[in-house]
């Protein structure tokens, strides 16, 4: 991932390793500078507090979120009426929160368990509480690595309260097939979360 600078005002980022600096003033300044700051004041804070929820992780979400909008500054074609362009963003967003769920889910293999690590980084509080959710996280963040796409992001985005009609714009499903394939994807994941766990999800 290139180190990545957006200056929303002037509407510029520079990706360092490139050695290159993108302006949308060729493409139609005034349009693309309010474009471009309307859509991440709106969405910044939304894909933060999804890749939140997949990465269990505030940091790594506002940094995942920086690299959706550091793409969405090379690629302006994405602001014309006729593209969907918010689409765009949560496919990236979740494509991106995968990829580092399944990073971590590697990494906690070679871990002793997902608790300890809790232990020594929780914040004043109730330990055993913090330990808990931790645990709760690290197993649902591992299940949902085993799926295929589509059906994660079926399952993450409408946890984040996107409406069938959203889920279906957003990751390119037909409407009327939302329903069925998201009842199957919560289905296997209940399956998988009991076959590996037990009890209670």
């Amino acid at each position: 991932m290139g180190v990545c600078h957006i200056s929303i005002r002037g509407v510029v980022c520079m990706r360092v390793d490139a050695g290159e600096e993108i302006s949308f003033e060729r493409h139609g300044r005034a349009a693309a500078d309010a474009t471009l700051e309307d859509v991440f004041r709106l969405q910044y804070p939304r894909l933060v507090s999804l890749l939140s929820r997949i990465t269990g992780d505030r940091g790594k979400a506002e940094e995942l979120a920086s690299e959706v909008f550091c793409r969405l500054s090379s690629r302006p074609v994405l602001f014309r009426p006729d593209n969907n362009l918010e689409g765009w963003l949560y496919r990236t967003a979740v494509n991106l929160g995968l990829d580092a769920l399944r990073v971590a889910a590697r990494r906690r293999r070679h871990e002793k368990a997902a608790g300890a690590e809790a232990l020594r980084t929780s914040s004043a509080g109730d330990p055993l509480a913090d330990m808990l959710d931790a645990e709760r996280r690290a197993r649902v963040q591992a299940v949902l690595a085993g799926f295929k796409p589509v059906s994660a992001r079926l399952l993450l985005l409408r946890n984040a309260g996107l409406s069938y009609a959203e889920l279906a714009d957003a990751l390119r499903l037909k409407p009327a097939s939302v329903g069925k394939l998201l009842a199957r994807a919560a289905a296997e994941f209940e399956q998988r979360y009991r076959s590996a766990y037990g009890g209670e999800i």
